[in-house]
């Protein structure tokens, strides 16, 4: 705590000032956590002051809200970077971070309870990652932070938000497994007996069963699923479909989270390796389900975008419309693929990467690439939106070429429907 507070102190992030009954003065707490190794031992304590920003009132402490979190997606295209450059790559913690903006209306906390007394709008950072070449240049970065900020250096990246990160001969390795085995632990199955898929091949999942007693555990659990995904795509499609009746669980909705649990249980080791002999290409495969939602008959839209041979973006969502023919549902489904891709060179452009050739989109379904192709195809598919045929438009400007895949060749298969096991 008082490592926290002096951090504050030194970066002047407060002032104190008399209390008026015309403020809005807002709560302020204190957050504890334990910092645990990846092996599970004690690293250190941490505290944290924090405002109750939920006390604040629209249109009097603020106007808008903005919360800058970091997609996975970018954490894992970064890594490919370095790696492919074969680039050092240091982890630092920031004792204390926040972002410098100026605010256009007063915000007031009340005091800590702490002889220091002190006034906080606080950010919280915990880890950040660097990758370089030049080494020198590297350090003198690290330096001119610490300048700003109580910093503590790590060294090489191995562990941060929970994701461990293993040095192989070809690259490095992504696992989540002490998060995996302390979720098991959660929920009580540490000793259940491992399966071999995520989902039975014909799930006999009975949406009319009664209702989940304690739902607040089934959102728990499959909320913290949902975070294992980071590293583990093979859970994608099964995560999804639990997570869509987070509403109102029933009985059979969690026992296809238990049957997900007794899957992890089995494969905890498992993870994402990312290699350093890659090259710089990005493609992508698209697929979809047609009318897969029993209930609905809305099509699961899935993708997997590989920079060079990693892995680095995956999607398996439910289509917000019903699709009235393939075509058109494998239609959209490259649509956000495309998106995707357009997102990913966009930041490969912001780094300075330039892509060595147009990115390449995979589809198995042999109308849909000629709509993006042939404008002649889209007369007859007017009941699709317009903003769809933007593929159409990125093919006719070079920036995307789309393929043709065989079925069983296409990878993005897996975040669609469940699978015989040797295919999954």
């Amino acid at each position: 705590m008082k490592e926290e507070l002096q951090a504050l102190h030194d970066n002047h992030t407060w002032t104190l000032v008399p209390h008026h009954p015309s403020m809005n003065v807002i709560g302020s707490k204190w957050v504890y956590r334990t910092k645990l190794k990846a092996d599970g031992s004690l690293e250190r304590l941490k505290a944290r002051l924090v405002a109750k920003g939920f006390n604040q009132l629209e249109d009097v402490d603020y106007d808008e809200t903005f919360s800058p979190v970091v997609k996975p997606q970018t954490i894992r295209i970064i890594l490919t970077i370095a790696l492919t450059h074969r680039w050092k790559i240091k982890q630092l913690d920031v004792k204390n971070a926040f972002l410098h903006g100026y605010l256009k209306e007063p915000v007031f906390m009340e005091q800590p309870p702490s002889p220091h007394g002190t006034i906080v709008l606080l950010l919280y950072v915990d880890d950040i990652i660097l990758t370089g070449s030049n080494e020198h240049f590297l350090e003198s970065f690290v330096r001119q932070l610490s300048t700003e900020f109580a910093m503590k250096d790590l060294g090489p990246l191995h562990y941060f938000l929970g994701i461990e990160v293993i040095p192989t001969p070809t690259g490095m390795f992504l696992s989540q497994g002490k998060y995996a085995q302390d979720l098991l632990q959660r929920a009580h199955m540490s000793d259940c007996n491992a399966i071999s898929t995520p989902m039975a091949l014909k799930s006999t999942l009975d949406y009319l069963s009664d209702a989940f007693p304690n739902p607040s555990l089934y959102r728990s659990i499959v909320g913290a699923l949902q975070y294992l995904t980071i590293t583990r795509p093979d859970l994608s499609y099964t995560v999804n479909s639990v997570c869509q009746h987070m509403h109102a669980p029933t009985v059979g909705h969690m026992q296809l989270v238990k049957c997900i649990l007794r899957y992890v249980r089995g494969t905890f080791k498992f993870g994402l390796h990312l290699l350093h002999d890659n090259t710089l290409d990005l493609y992508a495969f698209s697929d979809l389900d047609w009318a897969g939602c029993p209930l609905t008959c809305h099509s699961m839209t899935s993708y997997g975008v590989f920079l060079g041979s990693n892995l680095i973006s995956w999607v398996a969502k439910k289509q917000p419309t019903v699709s009235r023919s393939s075509a058109e549902a494998e239609y959209r489904a490259m649509a956000v693929a495309t998106a995707e891709v357009t997102w990913i060179s966009f930041i490969l452009r912001d780094l300075g990467i330039p892509l060595p050739t147009a990115a390449t989109l995979f589809c198995d379904n042999i109308s849909a690439l000629y709509m993006s192709i042939n404008p002649v195809f889209h007369a007859r598919s007017k009941h699709i939106e317009i903003d769809y045929h933007f593929v159409c438009e990125k093919v006719a400007q070079g920036d995307l070429i789309t393929k043709f895949v065989r079925t069983s060749h296409q990878l993005a298969d897996v975040f669609t429907k469940p699978l015989p096991r040797d295919q999954f």
